[in-house]
């Protein structure tokens, strides 16, 4: 009986990669001598591993334009006054607490991902720029006295909300990979299972993370009230 010998050499990008991210490096560069590590375990000519990474380059050059150009947008938009807005703007509004703000987030972000717009969102383009210091601003102003701790515990509120507005809606996507994943290996397994009906099976667990996320929202004004005062 013939018995194919794998070669688990090449491993070890994985194993440079696990380095270079506990030492902190330069991401680029850890990728690059993952790369590199790899193709010399795998024993690949030094032409063939090089082509190889001008293809993978040239194939997904336009991706840094993608991620960079909302992020400039951003970094601009906050460069003229995009919190002092946000917070002027939640300011007005007398009856918002940080708990309200961000139960209405929770909901208009869960049912986003539900619909597959999960792009509506996101810690980086959302969450740091507008609903953390609209937040924050609530806060300030039922309690002029907010402290340090104060606005870290509203920041990580905020991003939490994020989270898990995002992981509980998308289960709700009937292409939502995961539901794709899941039936792939139940089919693997002999059991058929609609994609539709697994989706909607995810709705009473949304419900659920909606219904405790917001009772911790309701807390975090009990204690933002108690550390006013």
């Amino acid at each position: 009986m013939n018995q194919t010998v794998v070669n688990l050499w090449p491993l070890l990008g994985v194993a440079v990669i696990i380095a270079g991210f506990v030492l902190r490096a330069h991401p680029v560069l850890v990728v690059i001598a993952a790369c590199f590590v790899t193709g010399f375990a795998a024993a690949m000519p030094v032409e063939q591993l090089l082509a190889t990474l001008g293809a993978a380059f040239v194939k997904t050059r336009n991706l840094p334009m993608i991620l960079l150009l909302p992020i400039a947008a951003i970094g601009l938009l906050e460069r003229h006054g995009l919190k002092e807005h946000a917070q002027a703007s939640i300011a007005r509004i007398k009856s918002a607490t940080t708990g309200r703000l961000l139960i209405a987030y929770l909901a208009i972000r869960e049912l986003a991902a539900a619909f597959g717009l999960t792009s509506i969102g996101g810690h980086p383009n959302m969450v740091r720029p507008l609903i953390a210091p609209m937040a924050e601003g609530a806060a300030e102003v039922r309690y002029p006295n907010v402290t340090m701790e104060m606005r870290y515990r509203i920041r990580a509120m905020a991003a939490a909300t994020d989270n898990v507005g995002l992981f509980f809606g998308e289960d709700i996507f009937v292409a939502f990979g995961a539901i794709v994943l899941m039936q792939t290996i139940l089919r693997g397994e002999g059991l058929e299972v609609d994609p539709l009906h697994m989706a909607l099976w995810g709705i009473p667990t949304a419900i659920c993370a909606f219904i405790i996320h917001s009772w911790r929202l309701y807390r975090l004004d009990r204690y933002l009230a108690r550390s006013a005062a």
